[in-house]
C-alpha cells in the first residue's frame, strides 16, 4: 500500500484538547422512548436474511460490535461525500468539522458487516444511539441494496441522502480540506477521522480516489496551518 501523505504527525498537529462544553447543536437529544421506537421501526422493517450494516466510513474502523463476517460490498447509486457540517464531536462553532454521508449518484465500495443473529437487537439499539442521537435524526437511516461476493442483499445504512440546514452539498475538495485541517472537537480531529477511514478502506482493498486526493490536500493544509517544529 502506498503511504498516506496524511501522517500520524499531521493528525497530532491538528489535534487539541477541546471541552465538550464548546459543542453546539440546536437539535433535541433523544430520550429512552425515542431510541426504543426508532430501534423497533428498524427491526420491524428488516428484510429477510442476516442483518447487514453497510459501513462506508467510521463504522469500518470503529463498528462498536463484533461482526460475524465482513463482506466487500458495493452500493450503486450512492457515493461518499464530506457534507455534514458539525459543530460538536469533531468540530466546534468556531471551526466546524465535516462528516461523511452517502449522497445520490455514482457507486460506493464499502464493507457489509454481518450481525450475529443473537446480537441483532443490542446492535441495532447501539447503532441508533451512536448514529442518530437526536430527535431530528429520525429519517437518517434506510435500507439500501448492495452487491456482495455472495449476491445482492438489502443492508441497513445510516446517513444516506441526508437533508437539512447542516448539509453542504458538493463542496470543492480544497474547501473540504481547509475545513477538515482546522476542525477538532472533544471526540478528536476531523483529520484523524479522514486518516482512519482512508487507512481502513485500503486495508480492505478499497481505493477511493476522492478521499485519496483529499488526504493529501489535508496534509498540505496542516503543513501550512500548523508547521512541524524544526530541529
Amino acid at each position: 500500500m502506498r503511504a498516506l501523505s496524511l501522517t500520524e504527525d499531521h493528525v497530532a498537529r491538528a489535534t487539541r484538547t477541546v471541552p465538550e462544553s464548546l459543542s453546539s447543536t440546536a437539535f433535541t437529544r433523544c430520550n429512552e422512548d425515542d431510541f426504543a421506537v426508532r430501534s423497533r421501526r428498524i427491526l420491524e422493517s428488516r428484510p429477510d436474511g442476516p442483518l447487514l450494516v453497510f459501513a462506508y466510513g467510521s463504522l469500518i474502523w470503529n463498528p462498536t460490535f463484533a461482526a460475524r463476517a465482513r463482506h466487500h460490498a458495493v452500493a450503486r447509486g450512492w457515493h461518499r461525500q464530506f457534507c455534514i457540517e458539525i459543530r460538536g464531536f469533531r468540530g466546534t462553532p468556531d471551526a466546524p468539522g465535516l462528516m461523511m454521508a452517502l449522497m445520490a449518484g455514482g457507486r460506493c465500495s464499502g464493507v457489509a458487516l454481518e450481525v450475529p443473529e443473537t446480537d441483532v437487537e443490542a446492535v441495532v439499539d447501539g447503532l441508533v444511539r451512536r448514529e442518530t442521537p437526536f430527535v431530528e435524526n429520525d429519517p437518517d437511516w434506510r435500507w439500501i441494496t448492495v452487491d456482495t461476493e455472495t449476491g445482492r442483499a438489502r443492508s441497513l445504512v445510516f446517513w444516506a441522502g441526508p437533508n437539512g440546514p447542516s448539509i453542504r452539498r458538493s463542496l470543492p475538495l480544497d474547501q473540504v480540506a481547509r475545513q477538515l485541517a482546522r476542525a477538532c472537537g472533544y471526540r478528536g480531529s476531523s483529520a484523524e477521522y479522514l486518516r482512519n477511514t482512508v487507512l481502513s478502506l485500503e486495508e480492505h482493498g478499497i481505493r477511493d480516489r476522492n478521499l485519496w486526493t483529499l488526504q493529501a490536500l489535508v496534509a498540505a493544509e496542516i503543513d501550512r496551518t500548523y508547521p512541524a517544529a524544526s530541529g
